[in-house]
């Protein structure tokens, strides 16, 4: 059986607006999901939409470990750290790792890097706790590979491994920012 592609979902049809749209494809990885994100300027309100549901989705699947005030940090936390992140990703891949088709800004990268949040949505199962360790888990892993994506479409790279590389530089930049949170709420439910 063959996937179906992006755009055999019309984002005109009636209920299907392009906000859960590219959800959807920006979860199952489709590059040309990131490339219409990275060019659509006014999908920056959507992609903070995005990082925000995500990050309450983590708020409320950790709220066994966290309280109901995690919900508002968890929020709070993620919006400034994909800020951030973008910002550190487009210095690097632009400025330090850039190849000849380079051709980026923040505000892409912002755009690109938020959808990435998309897999994010499912750690609000995190509620039911014989899997919240394993949907915590498992949601980190495939937002860093969508991530990693958002990376090699937003800077117009032909090599994952640069990608990936970009990611890796910037990764400590990222770990203080969940150390904090991780002092200041305490692990990851398990």
């Amino acid at each position: 059986m063959e996937p179906i592609a992006p755009d055999a979902l019309p984002s005109e049809a009636p209920g299907w607006s392009t906000l859960p749209r590219r959800m959807l494809w920006a979860s199952l990885l489709d590059p040309d999901t990131y490339e219409e994100v990275e060019a659509d300027r006014s999908a920056t309100s959507q992609a903070f939409l995005v990082v925000l549901l995500a990050s309450v989705a983590g708020g409320i699947g950790g709220i066994d470990n966290h309280g109901a005030m995690g919900i508002l940090w968890h929020a709070l936390h993620g919006v400034v750290l994909w800020g951030v992140w973008a910002w550190v990703t487009s210095l690097i891949g632009t400025r330090l790792l850039p190849t000849a088709q380079t051709e980026s800004n923040w505000g892409e990268l912002l755009r690109t890097i938020g959808f990435s949040s998309s897999p994010g949505l499912i750690r609000v199962f995190g509620l039911y706790p014989p899997i919240t360790g394993i949907v915590f888990a498992v949601s980190a892993i495939w937002m860093l590979v969508a991530m990693v994506i958002a990376v090699r479409q937003a800077l117009d790279y032909t090599s994952t491994w640069r990608a990936i590389a970009v990611c890796a530089i910037g990764f400590p930049i990222y770990f203080v920012g969940m150390a904090v949170s991780i002092m200041l709420l305490g692990p990851w439910p398990v």
